[in-house]
């Protein structure tokens, strides 16, 4: 059935919003760019540039102001961007907690630990990779493990581009894999996929790229100098370790984040010189840290609403639904390459995954649903077409941290991004040699 003669009429055009938002984003940060601005595609946050897109959908809408504001309103109080937004909440209060009492520096000198120096590649790597996986972000990856990368590079006389690349790739393992990465809290709710589901899906493409681009910097180590290292807290590794296994043994996140920050809390206590007084205030400042994906995450979903009602989401998934039935795949491999090419290519226009997921969420599950594939495959291949997307982007936040850190172009960082092109070849060769297995019941969201 053609779902393009089914929509109603303006479908196409309460898609303006949108573009306006993504051609008002990128264009500013291009022009910035252009111009030699540090950080040009962040100096217009995204939280801001979408308010003009909803002005503009308001106007669109062609109802009573108040209507349209009610429209607005039910968009951004959608109970799964709540849900979304309050585990945001507890994800940064973790992450700020185990950072204030030193769980950070205790994960990373664990792993520089046990790095042999001609192994500080494909050692690098490995660390960047279970760092993020257990802090859940990338940019608060490589925001810990770039000085310390900068000087190994230079004490070990490492190319600082390919470094760099290393860095990223181990960063964006995580990003994409992680229990508590806001792509994957956005995947999941977005496709109704519980999150333990989503993670063993996805570890079925993940781990085998990440293998491949391990042998890869394996290859290409030399000998390098003896790294200086403090002393390893083993302890303060403790309360990453604990999240991750409560999750993927499936205990539902909210209880698994509330004991990862009280984990955290009493390591600090403990076993370091946490002042448990400071709890409260590390709590709220790991708020404030996600309080800008906090509110995008609602914005795009108001906005979101206007092009769901106006029939845009339901013309956008018949063009897409026509694409791919021209592909001629067996079973519903189109509709996946569909849903990969989606978030990978709403990822190049606005360089946030986070974003792309959300953006992408609602067509990709009409998609899923009408073929027949799972939540937890529609929400993994959301989440890893972003993540290799966003590593390879030179406009991207990781590729410019990472370019400021080590005085280099992003452009360099991001051809050495060895692990988010072996992934893009994993995951594309996956679809096509394996269909998902059809649907038979809906998975309970977490």
């Amino acid at each position: 059935m053609n779902n393009t003669t089914l929509a109603p009429a303006g479908a196409k055009r309460s898609l303006l919003p949108l573009l306006f938002f993504v051609a008002l984003f990128l264009g500013t940060g291009l022009y910035l760019q252009s111009e030699g601005v540090a950080y040009a595609f962040y100096q217009l946050p995204g939280h801001v540039a979408i308010i003009p897109a909803l002005i503009l959908a308001i106007w669109l809408h062609k109802a009573p102001l108040q209507q349209s504001i009610d429209v607005m309103i039910k968009g951004a109080g959608n109970s799964n961007i709540i849900t979304m937004c309050i585990i945001y909440l507890l994800a940064g209060a973790f992450a700020s907690v185990a950072t204030a009492t030193g769980g950070v520096d205790a994960a990373v000198n664990a792993g520089l630990s046990l790095v042999p120096a001609p192994w500080l590649l494909p050692g690098l790597f490995v660390i960047a990779a279970l760092i993020s996986t257990a802090m859940g972000t990338s940019m608060g990856t490589i925001g810990a493990l770039a000085p310390i990368a900068v000087g190994l590079s230079n004490q070990a006389g490492l190319d600082q581009a390919l470094v760099a690349g290393v860095l990223l790739s181990g960063a964006m393992f995580g990003d994409n894999l992680s229990i508590i990465s806001d792509t994957t809290i956005a995947s999941t709710r977005t496709q109704g996929a519980k999150m333990a589901d989503k993670f063993r899906e996805n570890i079925k493409i993940a781990l085998p790229a990440a293998a491949l681009t391990l042998l890869l910097y394996i290859v290409l180590a030399t000998d390098g100098a003896l790294v200086q290292i403090d002393t390893v807290n083993w302890s303060g590794v403790m309360p990453y370790a604990a999240i991750l296994l409560l999750a993927v043994m499936g205990l539902n996140v909210f209880i698994v984040l509330l004991l990862g920050i009280l984990l955290a809390a009493l390591q600090g206590t403990f076993f370091a010189d946490y002042a448990m007084a400071n709890l409260g205030k590390d709590i709220a400042s790991g708020f404030a840290s996600v309080q800008e994906i906090f509110l995008l995450a609602m914005l795009v979903s108001a906005l979101s609403e206007f092009i769901k009602q106006q029939g845009g989401l339901q013309w956008i998934a018949g063009k897409i639904q026509q694409a791919a039935s021209s592909l001629k795949l067996a079973g519903n491999k189109a509709q996946q390459l569909a849903i990969a090419a989606l978030a990978f290519s709403s990822n190049l226009c606005i360089a946030n995954n986070t974003v792309a997921i959300v953006l992408t969420g609602e067509i990709s599950k009409t998609l899923a649903q009408q073929h027949q594939i799972t939540p937890k495959r529609s929400a993994s291949l959301l989440d890893i077409f972003a993540c290799i997307s966003q590593g390879l982007v030179p406009y991207g936040a990781q590729a410019l941290l990472l370019g400021a850190s080590f005085g280099i172009s992003p452009w360099q960082v991001v051809t050495q991004s060895y692990y988010c092109l072996i992934l893009l070849l994993v995951a594309v060769f996956t679809i096509l040699l394996k269909p998902a297995k059809p649907m038979v019941t809906a998975t309970t969201p977490v």
